[in-house]
């Protein structure tokens, strides 16, 4: 078993440097990228929205959020029914950069998952899946 967790680890990290890479070629840090791809279906969230959809605390929302807003990627405004609570918006830049990151990640995911037949793909994805929803399950009682 540890050789898988070193191996998941061993990818993680491989693919998390060919994704900053990609991504900061359009001026987009790692990590940025899922924020947008929230953003660009759903413009306009308060931070505790969007981490909710990320599976993050508001807190990394609120850290990533200011990195976007210095970077000129998004802009906070006052909710207009509630001045207590901010809204995330798209810039400009933001939105002119989903079609070149989104292509970058379908490059990346190509490049990653070439040697894979179609059912290696569709075990790879379930396997992860169950990795995914037994870490996210409150852990056992020892």
């Amino acid at each position: 078993m540890a050789d898988v967790i070193r191996l998941l680890t061993r990818a993680q990290k491989l693919l998390r440097a060919a994704a900053d890479e990609a991504m900061s070629a359009h001026g987009v840090r790692i990590g940025q990228n899922l924020v947008l791809e929230v953003l660009w279906e759903r413009d306009g969230l308060a931070p505790g929205e969007l981490a909710a959809r990320l599976g993050v605390s508001t807190p990394t929302v609120v850290n990533t959020a200011t990195r976007m807003a210095n970077d000129g990627l998004i802009e906070r405004r006052p909710d207009p029914a509630d001045r207590r609570l901010v809204r995330l918006y798209l810039t400009a830049k933001a939105r002119a950069a989903r079609a070149p990151i989104e292509a970058a990640r379908r490059a990346l995911a190509e490049h990653a998952l070439a040697d894979l037949s179609g059912a290696e793909l569709e075990v790879l994805e379930a396997a992860l899946q169950k990795i995914i929803d037994r870490m996210q399950a409150p852990p056992p009682v020892v």
